[in-house]
């Protein structure tokens, strides 16, 4: 099943970016090699704020599982580059797990539906 690395990066308004910055991009792709990781989304200079605000950089990056994201943020390479980037913005990074092809909301709405019942349904005592 598929996975991802989620960055929500908050670089410091109205400054140049800096050098120690674009040395992590001009490194980080080597990184995910190994661990078949590529770039789904870098930056979204493109994007339309539909609801809420969004003054972040978001960074999507697509594994094959769970365990190579895992694997890539855990490794050497990654690790030795990470301070290149969190000395000078700050940012949330999450590892997720995709989902399977055919997935269908409905059928997780009916199963939380299903769970909250039998809560509800089951008699406490005090």
């Amino acid at each position: 099943m598929p996975a991802y690395a989620l960055g929500n990066l908050r670089p410091p308004a109205g400054t140049d970016v800096p050098e120690e910055v674009l040395t992590y991009m001009e490194r980080v792709q080597a990184t995910l090699g190994p661990f078949g990781g590529t770039f789904l989304v870098h930056g979204a200079p493109e994007r339309e704020v539909r609801e809420g605000a969004w003054p972040s950089v978001l960074v999507i990056i697509g594994f094959p599982s769970l365990d190579a994201a895992r694997a890539w943020y855990d490794s050497e390479a990654y690790q030795a580059l990470i301070p290149l980037r969190t000395r000078h913005m700050a940012g949330d990074v999450l590892l997720v797990d995709g989902l399977p092809p055919g997935y269908d909301p409905a059928t997780t709405a009916a199963r939380i539906r299903t769970a909250q019942s039998a809560t509800l349904s089951t008699p406490t005592t005090a």
